[in-house]
């Protein structure tokens, strides 16, 4: 039996990945203007960046119960076996619901076979994953074999980006008002990373090429195998950085790729324009 896998919309894969392959997609939801969207199959980011630059700001919620309800019940129906990649608890309540849910449903279907992971990752920290799990699942791979994969990665996964305005994370609660209010009261770039899922500034640079140079140091320092790697970059409606980070990143580790996708809406509502991300394994 094929394993199926499923994902919610913080991982922040492109549509066009969905229809490509049989990954199940759970979309958060964003509200603007008391409009309420499904991330990645009503809106685009560059609608929510377009929203943040006008003044707008745009609200996000986790998956609806009711999905989850609904394609657990199909899948336990069907007797299919399966692996839902989540992103982190610490920063939405996405997960809890799912756990909830799926032990609803087990309650008539005690047999279901469904693994919800909490991979304390986000974005492409999550993204690279559930490629990785659809690429075993497509090879028919066996699931604990592929859960081993999705745990070691999920333990192993650098977070390090950089925001154009911290503001944004802190009306979300993602990060304090303090480290906010410094970061614009001195026009500086703060670099953070993920710890135990939560959101962490590690560092604070002058000047954007600083910034740069200095993610390349932390890569070299955290990194291990880096061209033997698939590693992403996620851009907040900033794809020319995005290519020139990819530039740097080719001619310093010379990976086996680097992907580059946009920031979804659903985060993008909480990082703001212009905030680029690097996801790479400090332990292949």
């Amino acid at each position: 039996m094929v394993v199926k896998i499923l994902a919610d919309s913080a991982c922040d894969l492109p549509k066009s990945y969905y229809e490509e392959t049989n990954v199940v997609l759970f979309p958060l939801m964003v509200q603007i203007n008391d409009q309420a969207y499904e991330d990645v199959k009503t809106i685009d980011p560059k609608t929510v960046y377009d929203a943040i630059r006008s003044g707008i700001v745009p609200k996000t919620s986790q998956v609806s119960p009711l999905l989850f309800e609904e394609v657990f019940t199909a899948m336990a129906e069907k007797n299919e076996d399966g692996i839902y990649i989540a992103f982190s608890s610490e920063l939405s309540g996405t997960y809890s619901t799912a756990v909830m849910i799926l032990d609803q449903v087990k309650e008539k279907y005690p047999d279901f076979q469904l693994t919800i992971v909490d991979t304390k990752c986000a974005s492409l920290g999550v993204g690279l994953i559930v490629q990785e799990a659809a690429r075993l699942a497509a090879e028919n791979i066996e699931k604990e074999k592929i859960l081993e994969v999705i745990l070691n990665r999920t333990q192993h996964m650098e977070h390090i980006f950089t925001v154009e305005d911290l503001d944004y994370l802190a009306k979300g609660g993602r990060v304090s008002r303090a480290s906010a209010f410094l970061g614009g009261l001195l026009n500086i770039k703060p670099i953070l990373n993920m710890e135990d899922g939560k959101l962490v500034p590690i560092e604070k640079i002058r000047g954007k090429k600083k910034v740069f140079r200095r993610i390349m140091e932390i890569m070299n320092e955290r990194g291990s195998d880096l061209n033997e790697q698939i590693i992403g970059i996620s851009h907040a409606d900033n794809l020319e950085t995005a290519n020139e980070v990819k530039a740097m990143i080719e001619e310093e580790f010379h990976p086996k790729e680097v992907y580059i996708s946009s920031i979804g809406s659903a985060i993008g509502a909480h990082t703001g324009p212009d905030t680029i991300s690097i996801f790479f394994l400090n332990k292949l």
